[in-house]
């Protein structure tokens, strides 16, 4: 396993793991029965008689974390060790291990050291259910999108809002600042915390795996045509709405859109770096959203509660009871879908979109 610093030139820090005795190189360990601890310590002479036999393997574990880019590598140095040092102390005394950190700032890795296989495998176990902790906590750096904001589209939600705004702006909540910004409408496949610029190269690297493995099999290496058409919302009360999505669906009546999104999930999910929210993607396109009143140029949608510093409790909701009676079935037109984004939060590129880490082709 290994954990990083910020993308933005911070110290990066990894986690290896070792048995007592000596070792050269980082190559991070799985435990094996097949090879001799002689051929795992990267040339180390010395044989190490009745300790467990372990394998030394050059890969990357999939259980990567680190800081949010504003949290710089000193943050996640102090969740690790913890006040004066008590998580870090604690974290060895129930394990019977010693954990070397690299101080804050330092390039090196995390090696937690022990004389039993299972005090180390014990140890690292805690480390990765506290960065997966930490990892939690952080507001998502990226979402897997695709754009929507084609000239027809965005003319039709220009008339969208501008309709709303005469037939409805006398209800509850109602108000100019709630609409999205056309040049950034999207729909949403999920949301991920990317803590560096590893973590986001492995996000990269897993859309091409695949476009490989499913995604052209699907697709047939053409575009998906689909139809942007009603409205609907996700909380129990139309008159206390926070979002209204636009639906999304195929034109030609098919899943292939779902099973995409779906199976982009499963495999993020796998990988570690994205949380699952939903059984199922729920093909949306945000149209308003209480969110933007405070933050027009970077607010994106999460339903659940790892909404990073936004607070349900912040927002004020709207009454949108009268906007589902008269846009039911309203039609934002037909767009094609030629790729899968992976989008970075707060960002805009030429055209208004937000920045792309990464893209996906579906021709």
């Amino acid at each position: 396993m290994s954990c990083s610093g910020a993308a933005g030139g911070e110290a990066q820090l990894s986690l290896i793991v070792i048995m007592k005795g000596p070792q050269k190189g980082n190559a991070a360990v799985s435990w094996s029965s097949s090879l001799s601890l002689e051929e795992q310590c990267d040339g180390c002479p010395t044989a190490h008689p009745g300790q467990d036999r372990w394998a030394s393997v050059q890969e990357e574990h999939h259980s990567r974390a680190g800081p949010a880019a504003a949290g710089g590598g000193g943050l996640l140095h102090r969740y690790i060790i913890g006040k004066k040092g008590e998580t870090k102390k604690r974290l060895e005394t129930e394990t019977r291990t010693s954990i070397s950190i690299p101080k804050p700032g330092v390039e090196g890795e995390i090696v937690i050291t022990g004389q039993q296989r299972g005090a180390v495998i014990s140890a690292r176990t805690r480390i990765d259910v506290l960065l997966d902790s930490f990892r939690k906590k952080q507001p998502f750096t990226h979402f897997l999108s695709c754009a929507l904001n084609q000239p027809i589209i965005q003319e039709k939600f220009l008339q969208f809002k501008e309709e709303v705004l005469e037939k409805c702006s006398q209800d509850h909540g109602v108000s100019s600042s709630l609409f999205q910004n056309p040049a950034k409408l999207h729909l949403t496949l999920g949301t991920l915390v990317l803590l560096n610029e590893q973590e986001i190269q492995r996000a990269c690297d897993l859309l091409q795996q695949c476009k490989e493995d499913f995604v052209d099999q699907i697709t047939g290496g053409k575009p998906l045509s689909v139809e942007v058409t009603g409205v609907e919302y996700m909380n129990d009360d139309p008159a206390m709405m926070d979002v209204l999505y636009a639906k999304v669906h195929m034109k030609d009546g098919s899943d292939k859109l779902q099973v995409i999104a779906d199976q982009l999930v499963e495999r993020f999910v796998a990988s570690g770096l994205m949380l699952r929210e939903w059984d199922r993607v729920k093909l949306h396109a945000t149209v308003m959203n209480t969110l933007f009143r405070k933050d027009p140029s970077g607010a994106e949608e999460r339903s659940s509660t790892m909404t990073g510093k936004s607070s349900f409790k912040e927002r004020e909701s709207f009454n949108g009871r009268n906007i589902l009676k008269l846009f039911e079935n309203f039609s934002f037109g037909e767009a094609q879908l030629d790729a899968v984004l992976l989008s970075q939060r707060y960002s805009s590129d030429a055209s208004g979109y937000y920045g792309t880490a990464g893209r996906l082709l579906l021709h």
